[in-house]
């Protein structure tokens, strides 16, 4: 039985997770005191249900072997740098791997989730941010520097789009990410002020909101052409928040792939997991009963 906490963009999420599956899930917000409070979270789902190993997820690149977050741009400041194996040792005394929470995602859906099985496989995860991973020949993607197949929400779909907040030009995060969608909206100045409205009142014919609404699709699925491109996959697996809007989002993205790889590419099938919100805690889970084993 493994503890996983996932740091996301708006909220933390913890759970106890027992061959797969979270037994006892809860919740803490992003904001002052977060830090406190996952820990204290954390001590108490430690001892109802004695877990042996910890997991913990971070929105950036991380520093597997230091234990530690290098870099989330505008994410989580207070994580920089902090050893996050020793917090969890010294918060609630368990043994903990880090992990970026996309790589995470896809260790849970290629293992118990809704690509099990997969060898060769990608995933988006759609939320406050884009996050991306890949999986080839079975070996999860990590690089020489740990930045491999992370950085997907940062590549450019846009040249003539505006700096994101981690320098470079158009990225698909700055476009398409819940906090970009949000700021768009917000420039509207009515009452649509999250995604799940603006697809909602995309649907109801308002132009303004179904102009958005296809550019941020457009810009996801240009992602996940690029993934396509460089990892060849058998399988996408699509996850997030947004994924909440359903085939609103993954029938479009996924048609979107199939107009534009490369005319002898594979065309990957498409998954969305039944739980995405549970993504990163199952992989969680598999990485650290791997490590702790």
């Amino acid at each position: 039985m493994e503890l996983c906490i996932d740091f996301g963009g708006s909220e933390i999420k913890l759970g106890v997770v027992d061959r797969g599956e979270p037994v006892r899930t809860a919740t803490v917000p992003v904001g002052d005191g977060d830090l406190e409070a996952a820990a204290a979270a954390a001590r108490a789902l430690a001892a109802d249900h004695s877990p042996v190993a910890a997991g913990i997820a971070v929105p950036g690149v991380v520093d597997r072997a230091a234990g530690r977050l290098v870099k989330a741009h505008d994410k989580h400041p207070r994580l920089d740098g902090l050893d996050l194996v020793a917090w969890a040792r010294e918060s609630f005394g368990l043994p903990a791997v880090v992990e970026n929470d996309a790589r995470a995602a896809l260790v849970g859906e290629t293992t118990t989730g809704s690509a099990a099985g997969a060898r060769d496989a990608v995933l988006m995860t759609l939320g406050t941010g884009i996050g991306t991973a890949a999986l080839m020949d079975g070996v999860l993607l990590r690089g020489a520097h740990d930045h491999a197949g992370i950085l997907g929400g940062h590549l450019t779909v846009d040249l003539d789009a505006p700096l994101c907040n981690c320098g470079n030009t158009g990225c698909a995060e700055s476009i398409a990410g819940a906090w970009a969608l949000r700021r768009d909206l917000a420039a509207r100045g009515d009452a649509v002020t999250d995604v799940r409205e603006m697809f909602a009142a995309a649907a109801t014919g308002d132009t303004t909101a179904a102009a958005l609404r296809d550019r941020a699709i457009r810009a996801w699925g240009a992602t996940a052409v690029s993934l396509c491109h460089a990892y060849d996959p058998d399988v996408v697996v699509l996850s997030g928040g947004i994924m909440r809007a359903g085939d609103g989002v993954a029938a479009p993205v996924a048609a979107y792939v199939r107009e534009h790889l490369w005319t002898s590419s594979h065309r990957p099938s498409f998954t969305v997991p039944d739980r995405p919100d549970l993504s990163v805690l199952r992989g969680l889970a598999v990485l650290a009963a791997g490590a702790h084993s």
